[in-house]
């Protein structure tokens, strides 16, 4: 064979390129630090609100607070999650995701710690904000870590993070009063020893401190997508309302159904578990019920249901809120899960990855906006009215537009269609 002939049977050097292979993927131990990392930091993204409950009253004595006072107290986590969650986007785009989570991690450790020792209102509502606007920056950038580093097992890995999320926040409201009295009784140490979980979930972040990818990889400092003009959307509109009149009635139960069964006689204690079985529900609702709305063309009906368990509940504590107490903690555990519900409806009425990403920024923040005024509206009722007729006439009147807006929201379209 002559030397010519060699040469044509060797592969050809132009044409079409051969594939590259791909990039590897991150180690099996990365992975399992960053799962580490996500569940905990979900555990501790309740905590600085769900602690506060069942000590609520001592805190108030303590720093001679009024009702309404109060009330503004309850009303500072929807706030802080509104204007902070904005920022979150654009933090993740400069510094990448990962590091943004460590930083807001720090900020809950500090927040935590500080609060019960600044010695004043104005000081524990000041420490309170800084835990918060660590806990939002990082409740908006947990579900883009897990589609960046689990983008095969992102229905896992989500069910993961929501479970300890929902642990979290039981373990708060049940364990705070039992370590407060083991503690030596007084309420500063109490709150603050929940800086203590905040502080070890610091720890799995920092390895990640440098990786600055987003979402899909890509550098942080890349420009954002095309806008999408979600302002145009009614489906937009109706889930921002659904989310946040759900969560008005969530931050009013965190911040003041242990209240109603100590004003009703119960214990501190027992106070303190029954907000913890109603936060515990959401532990396996939350697989539960995005399964279930998934395999919905509508979720109207899964709304419906979630409704009527809270007027079923409100009407308890109002007939007879000590006899009847653990019923009505589970029925409005139930109710509550309306925010699995928000969050898959969120994932479905969008085709595209980009469009999700604006409609859960605008329907979080704008519904965080919304509730703001509900915890407060409750104190205020209260202090005047000196019962809790009022307070939960309110609750679930607002039942009643949170409904209307979640079959809206519910129904078989999706924005891209309506923009």
């Amino acid at each position: 064979m002559r030397h010519d002939e060699t040469r044509t049977l060797s592969p050809p050097t132009t044409g079409t390129p051969t594939p590259e292979k791909p990039a590897p993927g991150p180690s099996p131990w990365v992975l399992r630090i960053v799962t580490v990392g996500l569940v905990l930091a979900a555990l501790n993204l309740r905590p600085a609100i769900t602690s506060l409950g069942p000590l609520l009253e001592e805190v108030r004595d303590g720093l001679h607070m009024s009702g309404s006072v109060a009330g503004v107290l309850t009303s500072v986590p929807p706030l802080c999650f509104a204007l902070f969650g904005f920022t979150a986007p654009r933090l993740a785009r400069r510094f990448g995701p990962t590091a943004v989570v460590c930083a807001g991690m720090v900020a809950i450790t500090a927040g935590l710690l500080l609060r019960p020792f600044l010695g004043g209102t104005a000081g524990f509502l000041a420490a309170s904000a800084l835990a918060l606007m660590g806990i939002a920056v990082s409740n908006v950038l947990m579900p883009v870590i897990v589609k960046r580093w689990f983008p095969d097992r992102v229905g896992t890995v989500t069910g993961l993070y929501s479970m300890a999320l929902a642990l979290g926040t039981a373990l708060a409201a049940a364990l705070t009063v039992p370590l407060t009295d083991a503690l030596g009784g007084s309420w500063r140490t109490g709150l603050a020893v929940w800086a203590a979980l905040a502080a070890v979930a610091v720890l799995p972040w920092i390895p990640f401190l440098k990786d600055r990818r987003g979402t899909a990889g890509q550098p942080a400092g890349a420009p954002a997508p095309p806008v999408l003009r979600i302002t145009r959307s009614r489906t937009s509109w109706a889930l921002a309302c659904f989310f946040g009149l759900q969560a008005t009635a969530a931050y009013i139960t965190m911040g003041w159904m242990p209240q109603i069964f100590r004003d009703a006689g119960l214990p501190a204690g027992t106070a303190g578990v029954l907000l913890a079985v109603t936060m515990a529900m959401g532990v396996p609702l939350a697989f539960v019920i995005p399964r279930i709305a998934s395999r919905l063309r509508t979720q109207g009906p899964i709304v419906l249901v979630l409704s009527g368990c809270g007027l079923l509940g409100y009407a308890g504590l109002y007939l007879a809120p000590a006899g009847g107490a653990w019923l009505w903690a589970l029925l409005l555990g139930i109710a509550n899960c309306a925010f699995p519900l928000a969050l898959t409806m969120i994932g479905m009425r969008s085709r595209t990855g980009a469009g999700v990403v604006r409609l859960s920024a605008f329907a979080q923040s704008t519904g965080y906006l919304l509730s703001i005024p509900g915890p407060l509206l409750v104190g205020v009722l209260y202090q005047h009215s000196g019962g809790w007729g009022l307070p939960l006439a309110l609750m679930a009147c607002l039942l009643v537009p949170q409904t209307v807006a979640g079959m809206l929201a519910g129904r078989d379209r999706t924005i891209e269609d309506e923009c």
